[in-house]
């Protein structure tokens, strides 16, 4: 079995965060905590302004600077290459919180305790699709062994302006980018 991960259309996505929804209704989250999030940026001026929307979650990189940065070992790599969390071990330190460069893991304060996207284990250990993945009404999302997502789409990128290069981490996500996104200068848009 190879390394799971996650491929997004961005030309696809029209932002409108059902897959974000459907990630914090199966988690249970509380206000404010989001484990895929869906976010908004513009680049260029006008006459010649673009957007692009971009979903993100846990890359489970094969690097991942949380497992590094957690000292009880509650972050780790699972035997299927997942970046999974055990929260029986989590001591709310928020070490992983401050070495994740793209902002992934999230403290959940009435807990004391940090959480992150699981990838849907319960689900996809039984062959299914992640909730974020099946909720898509534009199919942007797809999951699945990363290099068949790679022969699938081989003009996917790992690297964007908008995130920490992929050599940091090594990223299990890629990318079908709109060509406004390649630019440098984008401005996330609140929503």
């Amino acid at each position: 079995m190879g390394k799971k991960g996650f491929y997004f259309d961005m030309t696809a996505c029209i932002g409108c965060r059902t897959c974000q929804v459907a990630c914090k209704d199966k988690n249970d989250l509380k206000p404010g905590i989001n484990f895929r999030q869906v976010r908004t940026f513009e680049t260029g001026v006008y006459p010649d302004a673009k957007i692009f929307h971009y979903s993100s979650t846990c890359n489970h990189c094969k690097d991942p600077k949380c497992v590094k940065g957690c000292p009880t070992g509650a972050m780790h790599i699972a035997a299927d290459g997942t970046v999974q969390h055990d929260a029986d071990k989590c001591i709310g330190c928020q070490y992983c919180v401050w070495n994740c460069p793209y902002g992934v893991p999230q403290y959940m304060e009435e807990e004391g305790k940090v959480s992150k996207c699981n990838m849907c284990k319960d689900l996809t250990d039984k062959g299914q699709n992640p909730a974020c993945v099946d909720a898509c009404i534009m199919r942007a999302l797809e999951w699945g062994d990363l290099d068949e997502l790679k022969k699938k789409h081989p003009d996917a990128v790992s690297d964007l302006p908008i995130l920490a290069s992929s050599k940091i981490t090594h990223p299990s996500v890629l990318v079908e980018p709109k060509a406004c996104a390649l630019n440098k200068g984008a401005v996330q848009k609140e929503v």
